[in-house]
């Protein structure tokens, strides 16, 4: 049977998207159906609620950032032996860098693309009728992005669902739930979004109660007989991102947690083993493997623990000599001499690259990039060009005199300049890669 789709979309962020598709998710995999989360854009947060929401790993479907037979395979993939897959859009609908058509980043390319429905979650608070007018605008907004129905969040009371409700229905939209305001049913959120699923204190016990939301506010069955089938064109991973070697000792814990599921997947369908080892437990990368990736993550909350993590240190300056090792962003700032957490203590770290970074002093880097490296590395060959992003806070305070590691511009194509360090069989960068350009 072919899988069946939909997006759940809102005017911005901050509506509810993310509590209303845990919940959504939960309560349709409690019916017994094999529901999947997926995320458009590069998030690599709500995968993991999404995961523990429906016990399926996640995935991120990216218009911009994936060729287009990549993103194919991806959904594809998604939808094999799947009842129901459910696309939560990244900040508003339509919301995407100026770009070809279909290439934005926007959950309405997919929209367009798959021919799915979009349930709109609407904050209502503050308003009333009027959000029949924010309805009516996307309803009209993009004729090839069709809006299924709404779900209000936020009410204030039954009448409150009513004067809105019943403004939005007389358009011919169904109102297919409606939410009343409660903050405890709010995710906890740091500087780079949502605490990550597995910090989450007592998570499957907070998904459950997001279900419990949802099945007595949302009416499931027409939520799911708006869902339409998801068939992709035939596509492949000839654009995935190929493992950096056979063996790789990946960092894994609350200091280490940003690797995007598809690019781990795609690293095991090739053959490779991921071998996990926890920094902040001061462990190295098992000497067996022949490379180490520190992904991005929070290490800038826990600089003092890995400074003291004599055996994590002593252990991955002696892998470096022989072996390559690559950090992205969070992983970046541990290559470097040190980290200046959010109150100026200066703590010292791995020292493989010389730059050195500040959380103290902040300013937010955020949006698409695209890069081309200038040497081979753990991303791919010299002259290869790699599609990503950046997010972070952490700034760098000294550069350094490492050789860069190529050249970097911003999703328009707009030069930035060059961008991270390598020196030796280290490389690392701010930028984090999703797939080859």
């Amino acid at each position: 049977m072919t899988a069946r789709g939909l997006i759940i979309g809102a005017p911005r962020s901050g509506s509810g998207k993310t509590s209303v598709t845990i919940g959504l998710l939960r309560a349709l995999a409690r019916r017994g159906l094999n529901v999947r989360g997926a995320k458009s854009g590069p998030d690599y947060i709500d995968p993991g609620f999404h995961k523990a929401a429906t016990g399926l790993p996640g995935v991120n479907l990216d218009s911009w950032a994936m060729a287009p037979s990549l993103l194919n395979q991806l959904a594809a993939d998604a939808a094999a032996d799947t009842d129901i897959v459910i696309i939560e859009s990244a900040m508003g609908l339509f919301d995407g860098i100026p770009a070809p058509h279909g290439r934005s980043g926007a959950a309405a390319d997919l929209a367009r693309l798959y021919g799915l429905p979009v349930l709109l979650v609407l904050d209502v608070s503050g308003q009333s009728q009027t959000a029949a007018a924010i309805a009516k605008g996307f309803a009209t907004y993009d004729a090839d992005v069709r809006i299924a129905g709404a779900v209000l969040n936020r009410l204030g009371s039954d009448r409150h669902r009513k004067l809105a409700g019943d403004a939005i229905e007389a358009l011919g939209l169904p109102v297919v739930g409606g939410i009343l305001r409660d903050p405890t049913l709010s995710i906890p959120e740091r500087h780079l979004g949502l605490v990550q699923a597995e910090e989450h204190a007592d998570l499957i016990a907070h998904i459950d109660r997001l279900a419990d939301m949802v099945e007595r506010s949302l009416d499931l069955d027409a939520i799911i007989a708006l869902a339409t089938p998801l068939a992709p064109e035939a596509g492949d991973q000839s654009f995935a991102l190929p493992p950096p070697g056979q063996r790789i000792a990946l960092a894994r814990d609350a200091a280490f947690t940003f690797l995007y599921p598809h690019v781990a997947a795609r690293w095991r369908t090739m053959g490779a083993e991921l071998v996990p080892f926890s920094p902040l437990a001061d462990q190295a990368p098992d000497a067996s493997c022949d490379v180490c990736w520190l992904p991005g993550g929070y290490p800038e909350l826990h600089p003092a623990r890995l400074a003291a993590a004599s055996n994590f240190l002593s252990g991955t300056r002696r892998f470096a000599e022989t072996r390559p090792v690559h950090g992205e962003c969070g992983g970046f700032m541990v290559l470097g001499e040190t980290i200046e957490d959010a109150e100026g203590v200066t703590h010292a770290m791995l020292g493989l690259l010389g730059h050195a970074t500040s959380f103290a002093k902040r300013k937010m880097n955020l949006g698409y990039r695209q890069a081309r490296l200038a040497a081979a590395c753990p991303l791919g060959e010299a002259g290869s060009a790699i599609r990503g992003h950046e997010f972070h806070y952490a700034q760098t305070v000294t550069k350094g005199e490492d050789t860069p590691l190529g050249d970097i511009a911003d999703g328009q194509g707009n030069p930035l300049g060059t961008f991270g360090g390598r020196r030796g069989h280290v490389t690392g960068t701010f930028f984090h890669a999703i797939a080859r350009a």
